[in-house]
């Protein structure tokens, strides 16, 4: 079988996104996914997105995680999502899609080189939970968000493996973000599950922790910004009385890396 895809990345979090309007690509083959996404083996990239039409919207975003199995929500993978979108909708900036979440809307806010700048409204986020000095939310996906001293120090994949296979979390698992405050940012370092390593970049884990920060008191100007090992991403929001967050967005580039064909 020959498979056409389109590879993206956004601030380093990398995808393969395949157009699937016409319901080909067999979602239960996780097998086929993990070759797909292997490094070595196959494509590469840090999980795969599935392009279908949905009825009433632009479009709906089916997001597989490298190991193969179906993912909840990708904060990045939406932002590449909807660049992705721009090829099918040329006289469109503004999207509305389905995802494994909810609804999604996305603007094309800015070209910028063969990409763009994606502004993404996230789902409404609950108030944290916190457990001693850290927190556990959900931005989409689940994400616990530890505040450290130097992010550059930290061994996120030994680190984050043992918070993601606790005897709480073994079962579902959990993202890790280990986040750095200065005075009016974060750089934030993430262990993600389904990819069970250290990523360059996650929208909802940057977008958790950014959260997490305002509800610790470490940041109160908006929007936040957060530097990634893959680069610089926006986060804004609007903390409701009753403790919730609402208006939450996403912003950020979303850029092609290459397009090809693979022999499956």
């Amino acid at each position: 079988m020959l498979i056409e895809f389109q590879k993206y990345q956004a601030t380093g979090n990398d995808f393969i996104l395949i157009d699937d309007r016409d319901r080909k690509f067999n979602v239960q083959n996780s097998s086929l996914i993990q070759t797909l996404c292997h490094r070595k083996f196959g494509i590469g990239a840090d999980g795969l997105i599935l392009f279908r039409s949905e009825p009433g919207l632009d479009f709906r975003m089916i997001y597989f995680n490298a190991d193969g199995y179906e993912g909840s929500m990708c904060g990045n993978g939406g932002r590449c999502a909807a660049a992705f979108a721009a090829q099918f909708f040329p006289d469109k900036s503004k999207f509305m899609f389905n995802a494994y979440d909810g609804l999604h809307s996305a603007e094309l806010i800015a070209n910028k080189d063969a990409g763009y700048i994606v502004r993404l409204q996230m789902q409404q986020v609950a108030l944290p939970e916190i457990i001693e000095s850290d927190l556990l939310l959900n931005t989409g996906s689940p994400h616990y968000v530890k505040f450290v001293q130097d992010s550059g120090m930290v061994d996120v994949p030994i680190e984050g493996r043992l918070i993601r296979n606790s005897s709480r979390f073994l079962r579902e698992g959990v993202n890790v973000n280990f986040a750095e405050v200065h005075r009016d940012s974060l750089t934030v370092r993430t262990y993600e599950r389904g990819v069970e390593d250290e990523t360059l970049s996650c929208g909802t884990g940057v977008t958790a922790s950014a959260i997490a920060s305002f509800v610790m008191g470490h940041i109160q100007v908006q929007p936040v910004k957060v530097f990634t090992r893959g680069g610089e991403l926006q986060v804004s929001f609007i903390p409701s009385p009753e403790g919730d967050f609402t208006d939450v967005f996403l912003t950020g580039e979303a850029m092609p890396v290459f397009t090809g064909q693979i022999e499956v």
